[in-house]
């Protein structure tokens, strides 16, 4: 609280990361495996992302509460092959599972020059994009993915038995920006319904069907209807890659068998997730890889913009900008989540 009694909501990053590490330390957590959660989660505020931020507390906590996600699992890596690595998360909160699975991966990847991790056990893990990032930082490139609650319905069906399941690429940049691409296999994510019916809005009519599968402007219908997937059954079929990745060979839930974190908050949801990654140091120099991707990204700006001051932008630039002009002016999170991290860290023992 500032001295008006106001709740302050600019944060720098290590005050922010700071008092998040004692929210879920006040959720259960142990310090050490705060910090992955929240690393995760304040990079996605930091790019802007804020229904996959910090905001996420919520969500998480309400099952964290009700023991419906484990604080302290027992995650377990295993190696059934050289380069292959299976997570089993123990039922844990997700970006913890996800950055476990992450290092699995990259740990492989140093190794052979690609690694692939599956995780199990899992549940909802935040963006792709900040584990992209984290991974290019580190020299890698990566395809990224995870299942879903269900929320999509088949193409041609009419009730919902496939997740919106996000699908992210990252490639490393040794001398500039990265190339991240972070996209859900629906038009827009629930959490975006789910903001606009907070909010009193509209919804485009391309968002999401009502339950009978006629499109809808009303976020409430939406929410209880279905969200139309990119590219017609195009993005269908590219979710249900991501969930035979994801769930089906991870030997996660899959499908319908993916319980519902609103409806059934207190049982495991058993998401999957994969990690592939590409040591790309062993594919050339640093000075190499620069140079192809800085010539890539100026073939690209140099088209000139078919809308006056909207010049052609690369994935990941707009998150990767809005990441830096934060780190200077300060985070700034919805007062709401605020005063929730701030009531969780003061449970801290």
């Amino acid at each position: 609280m500032s001295e008006s009694g106001q709740v302050r909501t600019v944060w720098t990053e290590s005050e922010l990361t700071a008092i998040a590490i004692r929210a879920f330390q006040g959720l259960g957590l142990t310090q050490t495996d705060a910090a992955d959660v929240v690393r995760v989660l304040v990079l996605a505020d930091l790019f802007g992302l804020s229904t996959h931020g910090l905001s996420r507390v919520e969500s998480y906590g309400e099952r964290l509460m009700v023991e419906g996600i484990r604080a302290q699992p027992n995650i377990k890596v295993e190696s059934p092959a050289p380069a292959l690595r299976l997570v089993d998360g123990d039922n844990g909160v997700g970006p913890l599972v996800g950055m476990h699975a992450l290092r699995a991966a990259m740990d492989a990847a140093s190794q052979f020059g690609i690694g692939m991790a599956f995780a199990r056990g899992s549940n909802h893990f935040g963006p792709i994009s900040p584990y992209s990032l984290i991974a290019a930082q580190e020299g890698f490139a990566s395809i990224i993915g995870s299942n879903a609650t269900t929320t999509i319905a088949p193409w041609g069906g009419s009730d919902a038995r496939l997740g919106n399941s996000p699908l992210g690429f990252g490639v490393p940049n040794p001398g500039g920006q990265p190339f991240l691409l972070d996209m859900a296999m629906s038009v827009v994510a629930r959490a975006k319904i789910r903001n606009a019916l907070k909010r009193g809005e509209t919804i485009p009519d391309t968002w999401a069907t009502d339950d009978k599968g006629r499109a809808t402007t009303d976020p409430k219908a939406a929410l209880d209807g279905f969200l139309q997937p990119i590219g017609g059954h195009k993005g269908y079929g590219l979710a249900l890659m991501v969930d035979i990745f994801a769930g089906l060979l991870s030997n996660a839930a899959y499908l319908t068998h993916v319980k519902s974190w609103v409806d059934a908050p207190d049982e495991p949801q058993n998401l999957g997730h994969f990690f592939i990654l590409i040591n790309t140091k062993v594919l050339g120099s640093p000075k190499w890889l620069t140079e192809r991707m800085m010539d890539f990204a100026s073939i690209l700006h140099d088209s000139p913009p078919a809308e006056q001051g909207r010049p052609v932008i690369m994935p990941g630039e707009i998150e990767l900008n809005k990441m830096a002009q934060q780190q200077v002016t300060g985070i700034t999170l919805d007062a709401a989540v605020v005063k929730l991290l701030q009531e969780h860290a003061a449970k801290r023992a």
